[in-house]
């Protein structure tokens, strides 16, 4: 009685390896730079809410100098990847800066007085812009 052997041979392995292989080549620079734009975004909404509330101040006082958000609660939170810090405050002018740091490390980004976005510094790969906020390693801005 011959029993036919049930399993795979090596050249059906060695496929399955191949093509797992070209997959994981493909996927993962996606998967990364995927990351890395959600790693971001933390940064964007943290200076993007903070902007109120310093025109919330100017409104009351008439000035940015003597906003203390730090005692009021009111910079964003520090996360694994951002730190925001009031750089810069005078009676018609700030600039709140988001430092990166962790896996963002390299990156700052700024926001101003008139809605100006900045990405100030990035890493050597990527692309800066005095314009906007990037998200991508070639310059281009995030909406």
């Amino acid at each position: 009685m011959n029993k036919r052997q049930a399993g795979f041979s090596l050249i059906e392995l060695m496929i399955a390896v191949v093509v797992v292989g070209i997959l994981t080549a493909v996927a993962l620079p996606s998967y990364n730079s995927y990351m890395m734009r959600a790693r971001l975004t933390e940064a964007f909404s943290g200076l993007a809410g903070i902007q109120p509330k310093m025109e919330q101040h100017w409104a009351n006082t008439r000035s940015y100098a003597g906003f203390d958000a730090d005692a009021l609660g009111l910079m964003p939170r520090d996360s694994e990847h951002f730190t925001f810090t009031l750089t810069e405050a005078s009676a018609s002018a700030y600039v709140v800066t988001a430092t990166g740091q962790g896996s963002a490390d390299g990156f700052v980004f700024t926001i101003d007085q008139n809605g100006g976005r900045a990405t100030t510094s990035a890493p050597t790969d990527w692309v800066t812009n005095d314009a906007c906020w990037v998200d991508r390693k070639e310059g281009q801005c995030a909406e």
